[in-house]
């Protein structure tokens, strides 16, 4: 009975070790990344490789980048490249490293009362939307999508406002369902559109403007800031998303047959 027992405990105090063994990985990413359901696909694979779990914070590129000076996470992953740049400069990241990326789309309901699908370029298609009597839903959270929708604004030489622009401060996914509750237009980068198009009725009214390329890097942390991040761990998730695997992962990703997000490493 006692080499029955020793039996029947030892593998399960093996198996306890082993997912006590597990490290966990901070990563502070957008709402949009993980919105789209790329994350879901492409963290196993690496999870399973370095027997680590990726515990996801999805928020505003600002708030990630804050959270990441704070040292609060270990790597981050984010697109609003000016912030990005800063970030770097005041010493609170290592390196800066290309991953994907898709472009921002203006998205409204099927009918466009402001005629944006005619508009020439972003710039016309901005001041459409100021001029008519429809509504513009903001994300409104110093997200990287709220920071290309204000530059698109300054652009366009306007500042919005009034009771037709509503600044929710939400998530990406919340902000198209609020958009198609309210026959609004709103800004979306193109993957999260695409995650969402069969729970709305909005379509993509304006696109293909330069101005809304929409890159993704990941961002190692400053280990001299915050010895006590996860510095290795992090770089082998930089490797592997900009790796063979991770990248081919982000190409074959697709929703309703149309790619998602294109992978930035070149070989």
């Amino acid at each position: 009975m006692k080499r029955l027992l020793t039996l029947f405990v030892l593998p399960v105090l093996l198996l306890a070790g082993t997912v006590a063994a597990q490290e966990r990985l901070r990563l502070a990413t957008t709402t949009s990344t993980e919105n789209s359901g790329l994350l879901e696909v492409l963290h196993p694979p690496f999870e399973a490789s370095y027997n680590v779990k990726v515990d996801v914070i999805a928020v505003g590129t600002g708030k990630a980048l804050r959270l990441g000076e704070n040292g609060d996470v270990d790597v981050l992953m984010v697109h609003a490249p000016a912030a990005e740049q800063a970030f770097i400069a005041n010493g609170f990241g290592s390196d800066r490293l290309p991953v994907m990326h898709n472009d921002f789309v203006l998205i409204g309901f099927p009918d466009d009362p402001a005629d944006v699908k005619s508009a020439v370029n972003v710039v016309d298609a901005m001041k459409r939307i100021a001029g008519s009597s429809a509504a513009f839903i903001s994300r409104g959270d110093d997200s990287g999508t709220h920071k290309k929708e204000m530059s698109l604004w300054e652009t366009a030489g306007l500042e919005p406002g009034g009771n037709r622009y509503l600044s929710v401060g939400q998530g990406m996914g919340a902000v198209i369902k609020i958009a198609d509750d309210k026959q609004a237009y709103t800004l979306s980068d193109r993957g999260t559109y695409l995650a969402f198009l069969d729970k709305v009725e909005l379509e993509i009214v304006y696109a293909g403007d330069e101005s809304l390329f929409n890159p993704y890097h990941v961002i190692l942390l400053n280990v001299e800031k915050h010895p006590h991040i996860k510095s290795d761990l992090a770089k082998r998730y930089a490797g592997f998303v900009r790796g063979p695997e991770g990248q081919k992962i982000i190409a074959d990703f697709r929703i309703a047959g149309e790619q998602l997000f294109y992978p930035d490493v070149v070989r």
